[in-house]
């Protein structure tokens, strides 16, 4: 089988799977009592969609909450992901929960707000890709009616006569997606729900309150009609026969369940909103003197979101709908034409820039007075802000300059990893040739940081931290003090309303590493590609110079944000000072096992023990290796510190407030069984992760007497100094994801920096 035969039978599959064949009326009743979800009521069904996708749990501006993975398009890799605005998505889901069980907010119409680039319009996508794909699931199957009536000559649309054939292109589907359970008559339907809702164990009834559409009507009064005249008693069951009438599933998609208006969409009011006559076939349909709805073109968003999803995109261009939407909710009706009135069943979604606020608002001060007054009250807003987590924008900005869509659901170590990480982007250069350009380590991260710095308020920082610090407190929910972990919680906050009002956007960030990226550094090295390469630096100069000249902030707001890279600046330096320092002292790490002799030894001197020796001897802790582990892996203290090997009362203090209040806070939260020094997770302990982790230039100095980073650039050949500096390049490469150009320029300017504390 060829590439394309195998894609073309992939595609058969797909399709097989998705679409059943039809079934009569009876036969679906009877699957709606086995699976009563498949009849629910609009704002039921996308509440079943985002709640089957299931959950995880995501730390955003400090505080764990849970996210419905609904919202990271796991269906489509997550090309149209909402990144953060978690608690907005979350009360957006709380709100069709109360919508659904018709509980207050029915008549209420869900706005979405905020300044552009925050992920409303992604929002939109990913609720089409996912409707769409929980439809084609046997658990999500969306059903509507399509009708057979007797034909004669005209088979453009329903016409009548004769018997009922058995022609497959005499069928026609619904316009509007009607219900099936709306073919019932309204007693007999209220009797079904009922028993239906006493026999379903969800919390939600189902609820069908529409009556058929206009289109099924016509077809349904004619097949009445006819089968009247013969005198058939069961007139129900003769229009409803599978002959005439057959319920069939679909797949959830624009047009078809989920009406969009878009920005650029034009016409009349009623013709956006349901759709227009088609003056063609007026006459040929004509039915009885009026209108015949077989002749409308349903295409107005309300009727192509009948039975899910209406969405009103930048709903600022069609203002003058909204009044018009007013009653749509609570009394679920509009109106083809007098006399020709449509019952729908939609959830209204509208999405909007802060310009719509501004016309809603025009009359505000007339107070009782505000024609809007009735429009405003029926809004339900939700606002989404620009990202104010570190990890969250990292994502988006790589998102915007690569094709990435992966949703980053890792641990806390792997998203790290995911921020600091390179970039390496091909463009073509003015000759057309590509050319590969690298983004350094941290690169992204430094450009992600400025951006959610620009968005924090820095009027409720508690004492002694800075917006970096309040960045990271967002993002991971706690910060390193010293040896210490400090949770969020241990900080007061204000009330954080204004935290992403505003800021530098993605697109500005986006649009000044394109240029960059189309740029050449003024840069040269004999051996390296320097020139190609983009440092963390660059990106944060750029963005801060460009400031000036873009005119989508104002000059307080440039003056404001300017002030704000030099903290960025500090912590990204601090970032790559840890990478070269790491890269040095990669074989001079500490192992785990020297640790936890360590630590087993000072949990025995605290509590009066022996320890087991190799022969199996009870022995006393040996303070000779508490001694050198505190001296030369800790570097803590200095040999006058001690007595011989005895410890002072700093020492003491020492492992005592630090190394045994650590193991016993793990003790207790892992309390049950006997608990010993071997037991413990090493790296949760903050002091001895530290020596796990990290070192400084002190090690680097005690241990590489020769070592003169002065002359780093060039070191003479043959020395200690050149030596480390291949070992560190080569270690940044391997460890870190440096090219060795990168790590050239990167170990360059954190030897420039330190180099004041060599003699």
């Amino acid at each position: 089988m060829s590439r394309g035969d195998e894609f073309v039978s992939e595609a058969d599959r797909a399709l097989e799977g998705a679409y059943e064949e039809p079934v009569s009326l009876a036969e679906y009743v009877d699957a709606v009592f086995e699976t009563p979800r498949i009849a629910s009521h609009a704002s039921k069904y996308l509440l079943e969609a985002i709640e089957a996708a299931g959950t995880r749990t995501v730390v955003e501006e400090g505080e764990e909450t849970e996210r419905y993975r609904f919202f990271d398009d796991p269906h489509n890799d997550g090309e149209h992901a909402v990144l953060g605005n978690t608690e907005v998505l979350n009360a957006f889901v709380d709100d069709l929960r109360s919508i659904a069980a018709g509980r207050a907010k029915d008549e209420k119409i869900i706005w979405f707000d905020g300044p552009t680039a925050t992920g409303k319009s992604e929002l939109k996508r990913c609720l089409i890709n996912g409707l769409r794909e929980y439809s084609k699931t046997p658990e999500g199957r969306r059903y509507t009616v399509e009708w057979n009536v007797a034909t004669a000559a005209d088979t453009r649309g329903l016409s009548y006569g004769g018997d009922a054939p058995a022609d497959e292109d005499q069928w026609y589907e619904s316009p509007v997606q009607a219900h099936p359970l709306s073919a019932f008559p309204d007693d007999v339907r209220e009797e079904l729900l009922a028993e239906l809702n006493e026999a379903n164990d969800d919390h939600l009834d189902v609820r069908v309150e529409e009556r058929l559409d206009p289109f099924s009507r016509e077809a349904y009064d004619y097949l009445e009609e006819e089968y009247r005249r013969r005198g058939v008693e069961d007139l129900f069951s003769a229009v409803t026969d599978e002959s005439h009438l057959r319920v069939k599933n679909y797949v959830v998609d624009v047009g078809r369940g989920i009406g969009v208006l878009h920005s650029e969409d034009e016409g009349q009011p009623k013709e956006r909103l349901v759709g227009t006559w088609m003056r063609g076939m007026l006459q040929e349909l004509d039915s009885r003197g009026r209108k015949n709805p077989q002749a409308f073109s349903y295409d107005g968003v309300l009727s192509q979101g009948n039975g899910l999803l209406t969405v009103v995109e930048d709903a600022a261009q069609h203002a003058d709908l909204l009044q018009k939407l007013l009653n749509v909710p609570d009394e679920g009706t509009v109106k083809l034409d007098k006399g020709i009135g449509m019952d729908i069943d939609t959830q209204l979604v509208i999405i909007s820039n802060p310009d719509l606020e501004a016309k809603l608002n025009q009359h505000a001060e007339k107070n009782g007075m505000d024609p809007l007054k009735a429009l405003k009250r029926r809004l339900d807003k939700h606002e989404f802000a620009y990202l104010t987590n570190r990890s969250l924008e990292t994502e988006l900005v790589r998102r915007e300059l690569t094709n990435e869509t992966e949703v980053w659901d890792g641990d806390e170590e792997a998203v790290e990893a995911k921020i600091a990480e390179p970039i390496t982007v091909a463009v073509k250069d003015a000759d057309g040739d590509l050319r590969e350009r690298e983004l350094a380590p941290h690169a992204v991260e430094a450009a992600a940081l400025y951006s959610v710095v620009t968005r924090l308020d820095d009027e409720d920082l508690p004492p002694g931290l800075d917006l970096v610090d309040k960045a990271l407190l967002f993002d991971r929910g706690y910060l390193r003090d010293g040896d210490e972990r400090v949770e969020k919680d241990d900080f007061e906050f204000g009330d954080g309303t204004s935290d992403g009002d505003h800021g530098i956007p993605v697109t500005y960030t986006r649009d000044t590493i394109a240029d960059l990226l189309h740029g050449t550094p003024d840069r040269h090295h004999a051996d390296l590609p320097v020139e190609d390469v983009i440092m963390p630096r660059d990106v944060l100069n750029a963005m801060a110079e460009g400031l000036t000249e873009a005119p989508v902030f104002s000059p307080g707001e440039r003056t404001e944000f300017e002030n704000r890279v030099v903290p960025v600046k500090n912590h990204v330096f601090q970032r790559q000072e840890d990478d070269v320092l790491d890269a040095m002292m990669r074989d001079r790490r500490v192992d785990e096992e020297t640790v936890a002799e360590y630590v087993e030894h000072v949990y025995a001197w605290a509590t009066d023990e022996q320890l087991e020796n190799e022969r199996g001897e009870r022995v006393d802790p040996d303070p000779l290796k508490m001694k050198v582990f505190e001296t030369e892996h800790l570097g803590r203290f200095s040999p006058e510190s001690y007595d011989g090997d005895e410890a002072s009362p700093a020492v003491r203090q020492f492992r005592t407030e630090k190394v045994i209040t650590a193991l016993n806070r793990h003790a207790w939260e892992h309390r049950g069984d006997d608990f010993s020094a071997a037991d413990a997770d090493l790296t949760e302990i903050p002091v001895i992760r530290s020596v796990l982790e990290s070192h400084d230039w002190e090690d680097v100095s005690r241990l590489f007497e020769d070592f003169d980073p002065r002359q780093w650039d060039d070191p003479p050949s043959d020395t200690e100094t050149a030596a480390i500096k291949a070992e560190t390049i080569d270690n940044m490469v391997e460890l870190f994801g440096y090219s060795e150009a990168s790590a050239e320029l990167t170990s360059r300017h954190v030897m420039g920096q330190v180099s004041y504390k060599w003699d």
